[in-house]
């Protein structure tokens, strides 16, 4: 049971996925001070598995509440993550990799979420949101761009009653301009279990990555690059 929010606490709504970024995200929101509210979508994406792995992350690190949103993104179309009909693109070269938007983009995903988390901060009377976008070391998605964090946060300021009236929304995005590397050392420096977080586009039942989709391969190199251990890398898929 959630313990009912401190009226003097900094309170921030937190987007946690249950892969690596985010649960270094809220870790992070949680350092700061912040009374932190993680929020998880439940979209339709073929790697649900990762709801499951965001509950346990919340609990962990200390999120004083944790809600799970069920939005099915599936009639959107699209996108490998929510139509089953669009294979996950694997085995990939690194320039293949950084260049142009892959099929994993899921339409507007970010604008939504964010939008959600925007509803929920300003009932909770909280003017930070986080989120682990990052444009270093990432797959090309425009909605995980400084543009967009930017232009988001003048909406949020523009579109709501506490933002008009009374305080700044302010958006947080801590891994921006991160390298995964960089990602992975401070997940080790906060003490995360990144054997709980789940980055694979295509993973088995119980979370297993396959090891050749493009978010196996950054979080590979990321792992590499910080010269850790990943403890998901020695488990795959079945059939990978």
């Amino acid at each position: 049971m959630e313990s009912r929010p401190r009226p003097s606490a900094r309170r921030a709504v937190v987007l946690l996925s249950g892969g690596l970024d985010s649960a270094t995200t809220l870790a992070l929101a949680i350092e700061q001070g912040f009374e932190s509210y993680a929020l998880t979508v439940r979209y339709g994406q073929r790697h649900a598995v990762e709801v499951d792995r965001a509950v346990a992350q919340a609990q962990a690190l200390g999120a004083r509440a944790h809600r799970v949103v069920d939005l099915d993104l599936g009639f959107v179309g699209g996108s490998a993550l929510t139509d089953p009909g669009i294979d996950v693109p694997k085995g990939r070269t690194d320039e293949q990799v950084e260049s142009g938007i892959p099929p994993t983009y899921v339409p507007a995903r970010n604008t939504v979420f964010l939008s959600l988390a925007l509803a929920w901060a300003e009932g909770l009377g909280a003017c930070d949101l986080f989120l682990g976008v990052n444009a270093v070391d990432y797959s090309g998605y425009p909605d995980c761009r400084p543009e967009f964090i930017e232009a988001f946060e003048t909406l949020a300021n523009r579109a709501t009653k506490l933002g008009v009236e009374s305080r700044p929304f302010r958006i947080h995005a801590p891994l921006l301009h991160w390298t995964k590397a960089r990602i992975v050392q401070e997940a080790d420096r906060l003490g995360i279990d990144v054997s709980r977080t789940v980055s694979c586009y295509d993973p088995g039942p119980a979370g297993e990555p396959c090891g050749r989709c493009d978010a196996c391969v950054l979080r590979a190199r990321g792992f590499r690059e910080a010269g850790l251990v990943d403890p998901t890398a020695g488990v795959r898929r079945a059939d990978s």
